[in-house]
């Protein structure tokens, strides 16, 4: 495969979660920012965050309390609005990824459409990168979206792993053949093209590791199960375990 090239697999944790617990009942716990605090304890390399329209997660003022509570990169996965544009200009985090967002969707169903879309996140891409803000385009593993992503100037894009992780949680195993087959083909595919690949959505500890194992794909960004599963065991501990299954996969 073209890029092959072993490289260190990143963990960018992704906090919201926290936050919606946090608005469930309107006070200030539990709060997100002790989350940023013990996943960078825990081993992350990188605090995600997604600002939606509606604050159902993390809200405006979390995002300076954050960074300020913590050395990791910030990684602002940001809807493409004037709103959210402005937000991430002033806050400058060090990472947006751009993400589709529907008001009334649980979570991303599924990849930014940047060849449908091309002319409203061209703009948007520019005035992120020229504000030193590392922009990646949250996509479907198709190499038409990698080409316009491309095209785009976008040095970073994220694979969306929804269909594979769940195709593996139905125990589909054609399925998941098939999914994975798809992501590597695009991991391999956007890196021939020079982009730094990353990918996310859904990922567990029973799905991590055949994603991680890709070996042009240098970061995963993953919230809901590793939260979920810091009720049961603790966020540190979560995280230990999805970093040590990530770095099992890719030695």
């Amino acid at each position: 495969m073209a890029g092959a090239v072993s490289s260190p697999l990143r963990l960018g944790v992704n906090i919201d979660h926290v936050a919606t617990i946090r608005n469930a009942r309107g006070g200030a716990h539990p709060d997100p920012v002790r989350a940023a605090q013990l996943a960078q304890a825990a081993g992350a390399d990188g605090i995600t965050l997604h600002l939606r329209e509606d604050r159902r997660h993390i809200r405006d003022e979390d995002l300076a309390r954050i960074g300020q509570a913590v050395s990791l990169p910030i990684n602002l996965e940001m809807a493409c609005t004037d709103e959210m544009l402005a937000i991430a200009l002033a806050f400058k985090p060090h990472a947006a990824c751009l993400v589709p967002e529907r008001r009334e969707e649980r979570t991303t169903e599924g990849g930014l459409d940047v060849a449908r879309f091309h002319n409203s996140v061209a703009p948007i891409v520019t005035k992120l990168r020229d504000a030193g803000v590392r922009v990646s385009l949250f996509i479907e593993p198709d190499p038409v979206q990698i080409a316009v992503a491309e095209a785009l100037g976008a040095p970073v894009v994220e694979l969306h792993t929804g269909a594979y992780c769940e195709a593996a949680a139905e125990g589909d195993t054609a399925a998941v053949r098939a999914h994975l087959d798809r992501l590597v083909r695009a991991a391999d595919v956007g890196a021939a093209r020079g982009l730094e690949i990353h990918a996310g959505h859904g990922l567990t500890f029973d799905s991590v590791q055949p994603v991680a194992a890709i070996p042009q794909v240098r970061e995963l960004n993953i919230g809901h199960f590793l939260i979920g599963e810091a009720i049961f065991v603790g966020l540190e501990a979560a995280i230990r375990r999805m970093r040590a299954l990530m770095d099992a996969a890719r030695s």
